[in-house]
Order: structure tokens, then sequence, then C-alpha cells
């Protein structure tokens, strides 16, 4: 196994566990709000965040690892139907008074946040690599 290989795989782990940490933190952090749709927001946000991440890490392994056999045109598909069924979930809670939307917000940006630490960390490993 290349070098390549191992940085994705510690990529991927590393964005995986902190997606799970940042939405139990945003989670708490949310409850300490009085208003129960804040909190319903951050868990309904995160969950989807968190399940159409999962979604697209399974379809592109399907596609990327040999035998390739699924086509560009059944990823796009794919990602177009999973985008729809998103934006109709998103639309339901926010126009049902389901949720807040700025929880909401905060719980969709979870994946956001996990894999920018990851680029930070990785960015950081390297700097510092280098230097000694």
């Amino acid at each position: 196994m290349n070098i390549q290989m191992v940085v994705q795989k510690r990529i991927l782990k590393f964005v995986l566990c902190s997606n799970q940490v940042l939405f139990v933190l945003a989670v708490c952090a949310g409850m300490m709000f009085k208003p129960a749709g804040f909190t319903m927001g951050i868990v309904c946000g995160g969950l989807i965040a968190i399940v159409n991440f999962h979604l697209l890490y399974k379809t592109l392994r399907k596609s990327l690892t040999p035998p390739h056999l699924a086509s560009i045109r059944t990823v796009l598909v794919k990602y177009y139907i999973r985008f729809a069924a998103t934006a109709a979930i998103i639309a339901v809670l926010i126009s049902g008074n389901i949720v807040n939307p700025l929880g909401l917000l905060v719980g969709l940006s979870v994946v956001v946040t996990s894999i920018m630490l990851a680029t930070f960390r990785e960015l950081t490993i390297l700097i510092f690599k280098e230097a000694f």
C-alpha cells in the first residue's frame, strides 16, 4: 500500500470519527438553549449531513474500486436523487416549522467542519514533518 492510500484512509477515518464527535457536541450545546426547535434542527441537520456523506462515500467507493461496474452517469443520477431528496426534506422541515433554520444550518455544517479539521490536521502533519 502506497503512502497516498495511507493518507487517504487516515483522513477518511478522522472525518468519520470527528463527524460523530462534532454531532454529539453540537446536540449537547443545542440542549443548553431553551427552544426545542433549535436542538431538533441540529439533530435533523446533522443526521441529514452524515447520512448524505455515508451514501456519497458508498457510491464513490463502489464506482471507483475495480472492477468499475458503475458508470459516471449512474453516479451522477444517484447524486442528483440524493440532492433532490435532501432539498425536499429540508423544505418540509423548514416550511412546517418543525425545526429552527439556524439549528438546521448548524447541524448541516457538521460534515463540512469535520472535513476542514481533517484538512488542517493533515497540513500540520505535513508542515511539521518537513520541519524536522
